[in-house]
């Protein structure tokens, strides 16, 4: 399970190799109402993920984002700690 970091994460490549665990904790104003399917995933940052597609945020595979959100919902909230 991988993603890539924004700058808010990146720090230089430092967070290359980083583990987090992600949780959806809600919807944004786009997509599926109600995405989260309750679930979290453990994932390692392999990659960086340039403004402005990542402010702030983690891009995830698709496979890490299914287990805790519905694909259809593009972006969600999430909850995330190392």
């Amino acid at each position: 399970m991988i993603g890539a970091a924004s700058d808010t994460l990146w720090n230089g490549g430092a967070a290359c190799g980083t583990m987090y665990s992600i949780t959806c904790i809600g919807a944004t104003n786009q997509g599926v109402l109600q995405p989260c399917t309750g679930q979290s995933v453990t994932i390692t940052i392999v990659d960086y993920c340039p403004p402005p597609g990542c402010q702030g945020t983690i891009d995830l595979s698709q496979e890490s984002f299914a287990i805790i959100a519905d694909l259809n919902a593009g972006k969600i909230v999430i909850e995330y700690n190392q």
